[in-house]
């Protein structure tokens, strides 16, 4: 018998990739875990084509509800399926990732034990032989490894748990990121302002199958920058304090990451990395040119 209030309410936005999806929620049907005891709210941003047929072959296995929404972005969509969710548990991902079988079951491990906190665990690229897909999971290892040394201030939205009630708490997601690029940095930055705990749990693995080809790389890096535009305008007002730059030696090593954790392709990998950089700052100053033409 299916509990009217399950544990865990899966939270996982969607817009055009019904393929991605169909893979995502094979996936959550093979956990390792008591299927009557999530849900999962496949939250759909606006598709052209619906996924009713999708969710639908997957209602026989466990609970799956759909929700329909225009276009607004990947943060309204986290926060359309929060305000659906019965569960007391809240675990999000995202429609091109495939959860590992013990994802929820150590999850449950890690909430358990820090109820108070928000876990994020490790994304692993699935598409090796995309070397654009390979160069993004680099630069996304780099930051866990740069900003989690001590505390956890760097989490990912496609593999992130916490409570329904501290989620309220934080606030949701900030919808005013409507590129997916940073509203997950916002979140974890707000609920260390508040006061809340962040945990990052490797052993908490998803598998991240998002092909890219050199434009979207650069344009996915482009719309990081004007993400982090928004993002440091919101933090300054937050806190009262002007966007920080890193050291050099961040950007050094940064650049030097696939020498020491790549196997193979170093070079353009390394190459790549700089197109990201290059990439990611000219829309923060196409961001940042945009806002000040609005103020005048």
């Amino acid at each position: 018998m299916r509990s009217q209030n399950p544990i865990f309410s899966i939270i996982i936005p969607t817009y055009g990739r019904p393929k991605q999806l169909d893979s995502c929620l094979s996936s959550i049907a093979k956990l390792s875990y008591n299927l009557n005891d999530i849900e999962v709210i496949v939250v759909d941003d606006g598709s052209n084509n619906p996924t009713d047929e999708i969710v639908q072959n997957f209602k026989e296995i466990m609970v799956v509800r759909p929700i329909y929404q225009d276009h607004a972005g990947p943060a309204t969509a986290r926060n359309s399926g929060a305000l659906e969710a019965r569960g007391i548990y809240l675990a999000f991902t995202d429609d091109d990732c495939r959860p590992s079988p013990d994802w929820l079951r150590k999850l449950e491990e890690r909430i358990r034990q820090n109820a108070d906190s928000v876990i994020a665990g490790r994304t692993v690229n699935d598409l090796s032989d995309n070397l654009y897909s390979t160069a993004t999971q680099l630069i996304s290892d780099f930051l866990f490894s740069y900003y989690n040394r001590e505390s956890a201030r760097f989490l990912t939205s496609n593999n992130l748990a916490l409570s329904k009630e501290l989620y309220w708490g934080i606030g949701g997601f900030d919808v005013t990121f409507p590129l997916a690029a940073a509203e997950d940095r916002e979140f974890c930055d707000r609920c260390i302002h508040k006061g809340y705990k962040t945990l990052y749990a490797p052993e908490v693995v998803v598998h991240h199958a998002h092909a890219l080809s050199f434009r979207k790389f650069v344009k996915q890096h482009f719309n990081y920058g004007r993400g982090a535009h928004r993002f440091h305008s919101i933090r300054a007002v937050r806190n009262q304090e002007a966007m920080r730059i890193e050291p050099l030696a961040f950007y050094r090593n940064l650049i030097l990451y696939p020498w020491e954790n790549s196997r193979r392709n170093k070079l353009f990998l390394t190459y790549l990395i700089i197109v990201s950089q290059l990439a990611n700052a000219a829309g923060y100053f196409w961001q940042k040119s945009i806002h000040l033409v609005k103020r005048k």
